[in-house]
């Protein structure tokens, strides 16, 4: 039996609109495209089974965020695999530039709040208030890490340079 309530229909426009948007963020924060989808499922599951405890302080679609962000966490635990980081000379094009999939490498690198922070922002295009609301900190801490990350990804692209 699907679960009703008064939060139903918005839920479900947000999943038909912006579904792609969670799975970019499932599938980066997971490491594959079914297991993302299986991440933003069990989110929106969440979502539906939980919405009577939604208080309305911030927007749906951040709360909606965080229980989707929370399920792809835990199904990255659950596969329990972790890949080491390229050495970077092997990540560098032949014209000395880093690819997209060293970028990729180099955001799943980086600590886990600040690479939260990087998939909600860029991956997702959430502002800092959502993305606050999503991972349940201040808006000025999601300031700091996101500086904090794009210094960390500046060095990881000096160190190609070299």
């Amino acid at each position: 039996m699907a679960q009703t309530g008064p939060l139903t229909g918005e839920l479900e426009d947000l999943y038909r609109g912006r579904y792609r948007h969670f799975l970019r963020v499932a599938t980066a924060i997971v490491g594959d495209e079914t297991s993302g989808h299986d991440a933003v499922q069990d989110g929106f599951a969440q979502a539906l089974r939980e919405q009577h405890s939604f208080r309305g302080a911030g927007p749906l679609e951040a709360w909606v965020w965080r229980t989707v962000v929370n399920a792809a966490l835990a199904a990255r635990r659950r596969r329990e695999t972790r890949r080491e980081a390229p050495e970077a000379a092997e990540i560098a094009n032949a014209n000395g530039h880093a690819d997209e999939s060293a970028v990729r490498t180099w955001v799943a690198a980086l600590p886990e709040r600040q690479r939260l922070a990087v998939y909600l922002r860029y991956y997702a295009d959430l502002d800092y208030r959502a993305i606050a609301e999503a991972l349940g900190v201040e808006v000025g801490t999601v300031s700091a890490t996101l500086s904090s990350a794009h210094q960390a990804l500046r060095r990881s692209m000096k160190e190609v340079e070299r």
